[in-house]
């Protein structure tokens, strides 16, 4: 490990430390040799002031129960018909796993309890079915939840509910994780499963906006796993109701839950909150990582050299696009001092980890948004090799070295870099 990496997770532990993290764990994960290791990253996570929630279901060891016990089972899910003797499996199933969540916590030196924290009502008929014990989640007693995790404790939740005459009823375990991280208002729903997120054309999609989210969903419904497709509506909902980060990794990976939050590019697939609520105006404190972006691109020959006393000395005009509290891409507006109206959008650039998954397209939108409100009516871009971006995606045409301010069209000249000029209107 390079020390440029210790650097890179010390910036997460900041943004992180003091926050709960709610983990809804599929029980394929619980029941797999590496869930040994996702204990451990959890000991690591504790160890850094991250509080944990663990919601757990128990749908492989509920099929095997049935088998072993010779029970025809109406559902493993806890999402459709339950009767009685299915019941009484899902809780013996859920009892074995937690039991095994605590076994693996006390290993490491961790505390964890088994809360009964989800209050839930029956399902009812359903298309003119009873479906007898499955329940929906009507509430999670967040106040016992937050003072186990205030205290130290990690709370083992199973998906199973009570109603106020003290019933069972099965219920799914996203939809419990859903629920819990909305009532807590927990800064991270992570869906520890069996797949890394949404795959597209062989390649993950590491993120969505909630916008884009319920747009895949729409158009993927019946195309893509429906595993998949599940998870990501939770994820969707979850971000609708106040969860300001849902991901989706593979629990199967040794790796995947520090790797999903201790890196830049991830290893699965995250859906935030707001399409811009990752941008904003840069600060001081980020001339360091803008320069790093800087410095990236510089070997590319896309854009001309910026010291960090170049980029401070222009730091309000810059925009920063962060993920967790790193900075994975900027872009420039600089407003011309001897044209009114007219401005420059400069310096657009993501980094190698998060390219192809529309951060410029949202920077350079948000900065024609920001150029309006400054009184810039007219933006030009000089570019040496993304020009195509800006022609095709970004509605700009070329335009002649003429229409350049004096200043700026003599720094053109000298620059001998022949960048392409291109113009927008933003009437």
């Amino acid at each position: 490990m390079r020390p440029t990496d210790l650097r890179g997770i010390l910036g997460y532990t900041t943004h992180f430390r003091g926050k709960v993290f709610v983990l809804s764990v599929d029980s394929q994960v619980i029941d797999d040799e590496n869930f040994k290791n996702l204990l451990l990253d959890i000991s690591v996570l504790r160890s850094l002031n991250v509080k944990i929630v663990l919601v757990h279901g128990a749908t492989t060891r509920l099929k095997s129960l049935g088998e072993r016990m010779q029970v025809k089972l109406t559902d493993t899910e806890g999402t459709g018909i339950t009767d009685e003797a299915t019941l009484e499996v899902a809780i013996l199933g859920l009892f074995q796993i937690g039991q095994k969540i605590l076994e693996g916590l006390s290993e490491l030196d961790l505390q964890g309890a088994i809360p009964n924290a989800v209050i839930a009502h029956p399902s009812g008929i359903v298309d003119g079915i009873d479906n007898g014990c499955a329940g929906r989640v009507e509430r999670i007693d967040g106040e016992l939840i937050l003072g186990m995790v205030e205290s130290g404790v990690i709370p083992v939740v199973p998906a199973i509910g009570y109603d106020g005459d003290g019933k069972s009823f099965r219920v799914h375990s996203d939809h419990v994780a859903v629920e819990l991280a909305r009532e807590i208002k927990a800064a991270k729903l992570i869906f520890v499963g069996n797949t890394a997120g949404v795959q597209e054309a062989g390649s993950l999609s590491a993120q969505f906006s909630v916008e884009e989210a319920d747009e895949f969903i729409k158009h993927h419904s019946g195309k893509e796993s429906a595993y998949v497709v599940s998870k990501l509506r939770s994820a969707l909902k979850a971000c609708r109701g106040g969860v300001s980060r849902a991901h989706l990794i593979d629990g199967l990976r040794d790796d995947a839950l520090l790797s999903e939050l201790f890196s830049n590019e991830g290893v699965g697939t995250m859906v935030y909150a707001n399409e811009y609520e990752a941008i904003r105006p840069a600060e001081k404190r980020d001339v360091g990582a803008i320069r790093r972006l800087v410095r990236q691109s510089e070997v590319e020959q896309e854009v001309v050299y910026r010291s960090e006393s170049d980029i401070e000395e222009l730091i309000e005009d810059f925009l920063v696009f962060e993920i967790d509290g790193n900075v994975v891409g900027c872009v420039a507006i600089h407003a011309s001092t001897e044209e009114a109206g007219l401005g420059e959008l400069a310096c657009l650039i993501v980094s190698e980890a998060h390219a192809n998954q529309g951060i410029g397209k949202k920077l350079v939108s948000f900065g024609e948004t920001q150029a309006k409100q400054k009184g810039i009516s007219t933006l030009y871009v000089l570019s040496t090799r993304a020009f195509n971006f800006f022609a095709q995606k970004g509605g700009y045409a070329e335009a002649d070295a003429d229409l350049l301010p004096p200043e700026r069209k003599v720094r053109y000249t000298e620059s001998g870099r022949n960048s392409r000029i291109l113009l927008k209107s933003l009437g």
